[in-house]
């Protein structure tokens, strides 16, 4: 089955055809470093490591690139508020320096990275920062002013959004439809109440900001959407194949790079997909860090989950819909991890790979990345007594599904389960089969379970 992407830009499913062959390049927007990024932040990265990993399956070469935003990204979206990155400085007590940003950007940027790699998600090829690369930003948002795109005000250089003839078409917005304020806050400067800022001056309110530039229109740092657009074109061309990030992109951030880029460079479309993951909300409702109502991965991991069963929960919903997240859910995922790893790790070597069960992978993977259907043909798999190729067929899998399914475990036994099944071994020997049925029940109750074999026992998490 050829792969079929789900496209933004055209709201269907489309069959798959890179720009160049077998080579495809690939941009996720990534983390602004001000502060910890949230499970409903990394739900978005597993989704693109499945993207990736499904583009590798189908024998793509990947250029993969995520930035780092350590400039620019103020506390609204829509270029409003205060630089999140002071933000976070004033948050932690530090001094109000170009140092202390620099700090604060590497300490949430190793954390970031470090969640990354307890998630099993693959590296990007290139990490590009949005301060090395405001020298290419200058130069887009002068052939913008040069073209007629942009305009000079007094505090910022502006996109004009009613020259840009296809503007909202990413979002299926129509200008004449919104109203001042609708998006954005009403500002005088702006000749249109959707103009968004590509250049902020450092005058007013910015005029002590901690990082400025030299510019054709005086001192002054990047507009948020401006970076994505340069940094994106600067490692993959003036065209490339795939976009993503979260729905919440869509209407603002990734409009606003799609005019800005398309006015520069006069390609259209500037990049052919655009991919979107849904939230991963509370019961309570959305996930934000402004709402002050976070988790992070090390929360789930003090709660005793690990960041496997964490993926794993993730890939039970598909990627397009939301994800409403509480502890149980996470526990029933971490049970059906376990157990799935149990079977797993029972299976004898056997040779070469199921041709039925992989294909069934392959139709589902390759349906807009299906990893809940994905999933339940590994599980008919391993409950298959007559299906043969098991191990093999798992391997392939998991090379998508990237659950760590045929690592072996070092399973830590608390202190608390090691002294109730040590009680377990004394009412055995002792044939109190009662009191060895209570203990298994209680061993069980705190996520192990006893398995009776020759030499004596066995504990395995559940």
């Amino acid at each position: 089955m050829p792969l079929k992407l789900y496209n933004t830009l055209t709201r269907k499913k489309e069959i798959f055809k890179p720009i160049k062959d077998k080579n495809v390049g690939v941009y996720g927007c990534g983390p602004t470093v001000y502060w910890y990024q949230h499970i409903g932040n990394m739900r978005r990265y597993v989704f693109e490591d499945i993207l990736i990993r499904t583009l590798q399956f189908n024998d793509y070469k990947v250029k993969h690139i995520i930035n780092i935003t350590d400039v620019g990204h103020l506390t609204s979206d829509a270029d409003e508020g205060e630089d999140k990155m002071v933000k976070a400085i004033k948050r932690e007590g530090l001094p109000l320096t170009n140092n202390s940003m620099l700090k604060i950007a590497k300490k949430y940027e190793d954390v970031f990275k470090e969640d990354l790699e307890k998630l099993n998600i693959l590296e990007p090829d290139t990490w590009p920062h949005a301060t090395k690369y405001v020298k290419e930003m200058i130069e887009m948002v002068k052939i913008m002013e040069k073209k007629g795109f942009a305009y000079e005000a007094e505090s910022a250089v502006y996109f004009d959004v009613g020259k840009f003839k296809d503007y909202g078409k990413l979002a299926k917005l129509k200008l004449e439809d919104l109203k001042a304020g609708a998006r954005v806050e009403i500002d005088k400067e702006k000749r249109n109440p959707h103009d968004f800022v590509l250049w902020f001056k450092g005058v007013g309110k910015h005029k002590n900001h901690l990082m400025l530039w030299d510019s054709p229109w005086g001192e002054g740092f990047p507009g948020w959407h401006i970076e994505c657009s340069a940094m994106s074109m600067k490692h993959l061309g003036e065209q490339f194949d795939i976009h993503t990030g979260g729905i919440d992109h869509i209407s603002v951030h990734h409009t606003n790079e799609i005019a800005q880029t398309e006015s520069v460079t006069g390609k259209k479309p500037w990049v052919k997909y655009w991919m979107h993951s849904n939230h991963l909300g509370l019961k309570e409702g959305k996930m934000s860090k402004s709402g002050g109502n976070i988790m992070i991965l090390s929360d789930l991991i003090k709660k005793g989950f690990s960041p496997m069963e964490f993926r794993y929960l993730c890939l039970l919903t598909h990627y397009r819909k939301k994800l409403v997240f509480d502890l149980e859910n996470l526990r029933s995922a971490q049970q059906a991890y376990q157990r799935l790893k149990n079977i797993i790790s029972e299976l004898k070597s056997d040779i070469g790979a199921n041709t039925k069960y992989f294909k069934e992978f392959e139709t589902a993977m390759n349906d807009d990345l299906n990893t809940p259907k994905a999933l339940q043909v590994l599980w008919k798999l391993v409950r298959d007594d007559k299906a043969g190729g098991k191990l093999q067929t798992i391997k392939k899998m998991d090379e998508v599904f990237g659950l760590k399914l045929l690592e072996i475990e070092e399973v830590k036994i608390p202190k608390e389960v090691q002294k109730l099944v040590a009680e377990r071994e004394k009412a055995r020997k002792s044939k109190d089969w009662k009191k060895a049925d209570d203990l298994r029940e209680k061993i069980k109750i705190l996520g192990f379970i006893v398995e009776d074999v020759e030499d004596g026992v066995k504990v395995k998490k559940l």
